[in-house]
């Protein structure tokens, strides 16, 4: 028994001491400090000759010191006795790293020779050609790889090592053959591709997929290539071709409209409204489900207020009415509530009218949270119309009735903004500072910007007035009176021009200016707050506001292309960085093709 003990706290010992070893070991290894490194890997790969880890680590720093006809009898040591054809890689290898490039070939040659007589070993050998960036090669075994065992797992890899040679047409299609035997991997397969893909159907990686997905329709009835035949055209914006794909789809399968419900809502996000009703039209004479042809009618409603500058309000109040006949007020039909009473009050203009029903439906039986967002929008109806303690009875409901939720954090942070609507900017800071932990990220941003506007700006006023000027400008936008808001920040900015909240104000009326299509007053706007507040916290801002103003409105992609630069190069930091890189990129490419046609 005794020897027993003994024997297992030896072996115990051991390992500590081989573990101690190899931390070391890779610890010199790491810091550069290879002769060190050298004595305790041969250590390690004399105690445990097969391990090939320790192999190839001293293999490498053999190599790191020079000591090629070290690395190179090692190397054949192991290949005699392990009969392991990565080593025949490391010895072509290590003749290349000695100018040696004939004799590397032939040994990188045995490899491939390998590789085609047992194909099992093809990843092993291709990994190894990696790891020494010998791409060629690796894609040669990646491809006999496939090839032999129809493992299409290895196309993922294959896409790296063609990316790596800018083969952009191979790597679409390493990529497209990846997914479609493993569907799984469809979104990230797609975000890989979104880094290539512009807005312009005529760029060059844009036809290359085109053409690679319209030859796989032709030969596979995959409905994956219809799938990324659609993604293609949204990011295209052609909406109208990528509906006829995702209706093509929906006929074939019978099983969901998720993706013509998408095309629908980001065509509507782009006005493209004859696609959107469209769309909603197909869903609603097709849905099995009640809910999702309600929910198409509700948005075919919408559109008409949408696409019309003078809807006919009598007809379309009407067809809200047969809905809610015909469906019914409960919990289910909840959204189509909460669009006819914002139909009510912000297009109709019967804001009364929209209060009596929001009432009605709260005495019917429904659950706390259905309540919540009648009373969330009943007090939002109120807030409009300067009944601030009503609206605040509401909104305060709501956060107590239904703690913790995000609707309540809603209903806090819009109690808030009352606050500071009336001026009370006091109790708005207190809310706000609360909220800035919210578990919905973008109410704790918005706690925090709005938190941010009070706090830095409070002062420099005994009566606090260009902060209240500011307040009052942002209700009436609230109101859905911009031009009255634009009035009172120019009183603002005459009557306080050195005021820190200026470039605040600048930046609001730009952003009235541009929803009102008077696209060269906003530039403007944006200009002045590049020019007197350049250093400030709304220049990113600034620059990204009038690179898209460029960009879209202007039609001037170089002076879009200058300033989306600026973002890349002086503000990292912003929000904006990651859109800014995305449209610099493809600007760049289309300039430098448009550069190339013109030779």
């Amino acid at each position: 028994m005794k020897s027993l003990i003994y024997m297992f706290f030896g072996l115990f010992f051991l390992g500590c001491y081989a573990q101690t070893d190899l931390d070391l070991a890779a610890s010199y290894y790491e810091r550069g400090e290879f002769e060190k490194a050298l004595y305790l890997y041969q250590k390690l790969l004399n105690a445990q000759p097969n391990n090939s880890n320790y192999a190839f680590r001293l293999i490498k720093i053999q190599q790191e010191l020079q000591q090629f006809k070290a690395a190179d009898s090692l190397i054949n040591g192991l290949l005699k006795n392990t009969k392991n054809p990565q080593y025949l890689v490391e010895l072509g290898y290590n003749f290349q790293l000695q100018n040696q490039l004939e004799t590397a070939k032939s040994y990188y040659n045995q490899a491939l020779s390998q590789a085609y007589e047992m194909p099992a070993l093809s990843y092993s050998i291709a990994l190894k050609f990696e790891e020494h960036s010998l791409v060629d090669q690796a894609i040669e075994v990646y491809v006999l790889a496939i090839e032999n065992t129809q493992n299409y797992s290895y196309e993922y890899r294959l896409a790296g090592l063609y990316a790596i040679k800018k083969d952009l047409e191979n790597m679409f299609l390493s990529y497209l053959n990846f997914t479609a035997y493993n569907p799984n991997y469809k979104n990230q397969t797609l975000q890989l591709l979104s880094d290539y893909i512009s807005e312009d159907a005529a760029a060059e990686y844009n036809r290359i997929l085109k053409k690679i997905i319209l030859k796989k329709l032709q030969t596979s009835s995959n409905v994956l290539w219809n799938q990324m035949l659609s993604w293609l055209f949204v990011q295209e914006k052609a909406y109208k071709r990528a509906l006829a794909q995702e209706k093509a789809i929906f006929r074939r399968q019978q099983n969901s409209l998720q993706g013509v419900i998408e095309v629908a809502l980001l065509a509507k996000a782009d006005k493209v409204y004859e696609v959107t009703s469209d769309a909603f039209r197909f869903i609603s004479s097709v849905a099995q489900e009640p809910k999702l042809s309600l929910e198409a009618e509700r948005q075919l409603l919408t559109l008409e207020l949408l696409r019309n500058k003078a809807p006919d309000y009598k007809r379309i109040q009407l067809d809200y009415k047969h809905l809610l006949e015909r469906y019914g007020i409960y919990n289910e039909t909840i959204d189509l509530q909460l669009s006819y009473a914002e139909f009510l009050a912000f297009h109709y203009q019967q804001k009364q009218a929209a209060i009596i029903f929001l009432k009605k439906c709260l005495e019917v039986e429904a659950s706390k949270f259905t309540k919540a967002k009648l009373k969330l929008k009943l007090a939002d109806i109120l807030t409009t119309q300067e009944q601030f303690n009503r609206a605040l009875v509401f909104y305060t409901q709501v956060h107590s009735q239904i703690k913790n939720s995000t609707l309540a954090q809603q209903a806090r942070f819009k109690s808030a903004k009352v606050s500071y609507y009336k001026g009370d900017f006091e109790w708005a800071e207190t809310q706000l500072k609360v909220l800035k932990s919210s578990t919905s990220q973008l109410i704790a941003n918005d706690a925090l910007d709005l938190q941010l506007l009070i706090t830095d700006h409070k002062y420099g006023d005994s009566l606090q007035m260009p902060l209240k000027l500011y307040a009052k400008a942002d209700f009436l936008q609230l109101q859905k009176k911009p031009k009255a808001a634009y009035k009172v920040l120019d009183t603002l900015t005459k009557a306080h021009p050195s005021h820190a909240i200026i470039d605040q104000a600048l930046m609001l009326q730009a952003q009235i200016l541009e929803s009102e299509a008077d696209y060269t007053g906003a530039a403007q706007k944006y200009q002045t707050i590049l020019k007197d507040f350049s250093t400030e916290i709304l220049a990113d801002d600034a620059y990204f506001a009038l690179a898209e103003l460029q960009r879209k409105a202007f039609n001037a992609p170089e002076k879009a292309l200058l300033l989306y630069e600026k973002i890349i190069f002086e503000h990292q930091d912003s929000i904006h960085f990651v859109d800014a890189k995305k449209h610099y990129r493809r600007l760049l490419e289309l300039s430098n093709s448009s550069s190339k046609n013109n030779l």
